[in-house]
Order: C-alpha cells, then sequence, then structure tokens
C-alpha cells in the first residue's frame, strides 16, 4: 500500500514516532486485507483544521479526531483490472490525538495508530452508526491492533 502523507498547515509539528507509526499501520492493513495495490492520503493537521473540515463536510462545528473520505463507497462501477486501488482520504488531529491519550491513559503512539486503523477501516466500508455494524468494526479494530502488537 502506499501512503501519501501531508501537513495542514505545513508547518505543523509532528514527532518522530508519527509517520513510522502511519506507515506501519498501513503496512499491517495491506497485508491482513490485500491492499498491495492500494493508495491513500493521510493529512495530518490540528484541532482547527479538523474542526473547518468537520464543520463543512460533516456540519458538525466542533474539532474531532479523524474523518475519512472513501472513494470506493459510492454506486460507481468499479474499475476492472485497475493498476491503483485509491481508497481515498484519511485527517487525523494529532491535538486531539495527544487529548485522547491522555485521556484514556495510553501512549500517543497507540492513540494515532489506534486512529489510522479506525479511519482505514471506514475506508474500507465499516461504520459504526448501527450497533451490528459497530460490533464488527470494533472486533475488526482490535485484531489490527493486535496484529500490530499495539495494546492499551
Amino acid at each position: 500500500m502506499t501512503v501519501l502523507i501531508s501537513r495542514e498547515p505545513e508547518g505543523l509539528s509532528v514527532e518522530d514516532t508519527v509517520v513510522p507509526t502511519i506507515e506501519a499501520v498501513a503496512a499491517k492493513v495491506s497485508e491482513l486485507y490485500r491492499l498491495e495495490k492500494a493508495e491513500l492520503s493521510i493529512t495530518l493537521t490540528d484541532n482547527l483544521h479538523i474542526q473547518a473540515i468537520n464543520r463543512r463536510y460533516r456540519g458538525i462545528d466542533r474539532p474531532t479526531d479523524v474523518i475519512s473520505f472513501a472513494l470506493n463507497e459510492s454506486e460507481e462501477p468499479e474499475i476492472q483490472d485497475a493498476e491503483v486501488n485509491i481508497l481515498g482520504d484519511i485527517i487525523i488531529s494529532l491535538e486531539r490525538a495527544a487529548e485522547q491519550a491522555a485521556e484514556y491513559g495510553h501512549s500517543y503512539r497507540r492513540e494515532v495508530a489506534f486512529l489510522t486503523v479506525h479511519g482505514l477501516l471506514h475506508l474500507l466500508g465499516y461504520d459504526h452508526m448501527e450497533d451490528e455494524e459497530r460490533q464488527e468494526m470494533e472486533e475488526e479494530q482490535r485484531a489490527v491492533m493486535e496484529a500490530l502488537g499495539i495494546s492499551r
């Protein structure tokens, strides 16, 4: 899987562990879900920027931790034999990740990994709007985090 990582704003401070953690998650998800030919974009941001995106696209005027924009969830027909499966975009607030890590009592690295897993599963079609969907997504998240060797 190819992962394109950017920052918004460009000067956003990013700890040394963040990019390797995201790349490790993407590699493990690629292996587990056979996504060798997949590509996704991940934007690392702060609460101010993710709040603007949340407001614009979801109508919710507050910061959130992760937002995913899947390219494969429409009614459009799939392109057969495409060289690359473009999954979509994930936006992660590193500021919110740090807040949640402190709130939940686990490491910042673990929270960044979890948010990346969560965003990737959304790109793969998992959701948590209904109880049954939520349970399935939570099981998948646990399985990926265990495969990564990252626990609470």
